[in-house]
């Protein structure tokens, strides 16, 4: 709808709705738990983002406003929504649910060459196509079809170990990997690929920081010994025979090379740097050109501090396998996500997914501390008083 020339899409017909009714509760009902590094540097990125534009295009308000309500208030409203373990769980199976509605109309784009979406909704009736390879769309476009499903598939694996949902579990791997393989983008195989390489990794799980070390050093000595930098290796990926990875790797290359340029407020220039660089499908790269390096420290805050939230909760509970596979798939969840980081950039239906995710991590590893503090007062509580002579020993001992 459009209302004295304000553009309100149905994102933000649901946001503004929950905003009003998070007013009406009491702080401490808003977000149980409190806000958390993690939720601080969401609201900063938004914030300065959006400054950051209006300081580069003074005259466009209305436009600031909007994205402000997309992001920060679509962020506000998540964190909202899902306020404890519970809520945190359907959650994820309402995404499987979407997953199914997506997943089995992208299979029939690929058998009938028609989007049947086309048929009721605002979407070309036709397929995409790329060197003679359908590329099924659904609602949500191919290039962000697969990063979206990709990403899920180690939550959908610890879904199917919960009581009740094993059901919605499996049908939401199904529809997932079925959206990753008809959406055929290199992008959508890497979200895949992530989620595979970050479970892969659960029996190393507490050799991480080697792990971590061990990449580092690699990527320090390729850049020593390679021809070109690291990245270029960025333009070596193809993994469907038609992907544009020399524009990716050029994107990143040019924003490294014109540093000084953007690094305060971000440009507006990048169009004009070279073949195909008004297309920003870097997430990295288009937070830092639209609103500089503030912003883009930020958001890599946000993914820092969930990877270091996830890795402290899984410690909390170690010895209980259970939940450090919980922990696990989350924080597998997320090495996907900034897998895909680098083939697309998160606007509409993939940031709002990401709100979701990192809302879930806040609720899960605030959980995990409140057990660990029961955990270690429940020895206190339990020890009985001793008596007058073994207090006596006791003392003897302590001095």
């Amino acid at each position: 709808m459009v209302l004295g020339g304000i553009h309100l899409t149905p994102l933000r017909i649901l946001i503004l709705p929950v905003l009003a009714r998070r007013a009406s509760f009491r702080k401490s009902e808003k977000y149980p738990g409190g806000f958390n590094g993690m939720d601080r540097m969401a609201i900063l990125w938004s914030v300065s983002a959006v400054v950051m534009f209006w300081v580069q295009f003074p005259e466009a308000i209305v436009t600031g406003l909007g994205v402000l309500v997309d992001t920060f208030g679509g962020y506000l409203a998540v964190r909202f929504l899902i306020p404890d373990g519970q809520a945190m769980r359907k959650a994820i199976r309402v995404i499987a649910v979407v997953c199914v509605i997506q997943g089995i109309p992208m299979v029939i784009e690929q058998i009938a060459h028609i989007n049947v979406f086309g048929l009721v909704a605002g979407v070309p009736l036709a397929p995409a196509v790329r060197e003679g390879h359908i590329r099924a769309s659904g609602t949500m476009g191919c290039l962000t079809a697969g990063p979206f499903a990709g990403a899920l598939i180690p939550v959908f694996l610890w879904l199917r170990t919960e009581r009740g949902s094993r059901m919605i579990a499996y049908v939401g791997l199904a529809a997932a990997t079925a959206m990753v393989v008809a959406s055929y983008s290199s992008t959508s195989w890497m979200a895949l690929a992530g989620s595979l390489i970050g479970l892969a990794f659960w029996p190393l799980r507490k050799r991480m920081r080697m792990v971590r070390r061990g990449l580092f050093c690699t990527i320090v000595g390729l850049h020593m010994v390679m021809k070109a930098p690291v990245w270029a290796l960025i333009a070596r990926i193809d993994l469907t025979g038609s992907s544009s990875g020399y524009q990716r790797f050029t994107l990143v290359d040019m924003t490294i090379r014109h540093f000084s340029t953007w690094w305060l407020i971000g440009t507006p220039d990048y169009v004009n740097w070279g073949w195909d660089s008004y297309d920003l499908c870097n997430q990295f790269v288009a937070v830092a050109l639209t609103g500089g390096l503030l912003p883009l420290i930020a958001y890599i805050a946000i993914l820092s501090r969930s990877f270091g939230a996830i890795g402290t909760a899984r410690k909390a509970v170690a010895g209980m396998r259970g939940q450090e596979w919980f922990y696990w798939c989350m924080g597998s969840e997320l090495f996907s996500m900034v897998m895909t980081h680098w083939g697309i950039n998160y606007v509409g239906v993939l940031l709002m997914d990401l709100f979701v995710f990192v809302a879930c991590v806040s609720v899960a590893t605030s959980e995990a501390r409140e057990s660990e503090a029961r955990r270690l007062e429940r020895p206190a509580e339990a020890q009985p008083v001793p008596a007058a002579g073994a207090a006596e020993s006791l003392s003897y001992l302590t001095a």
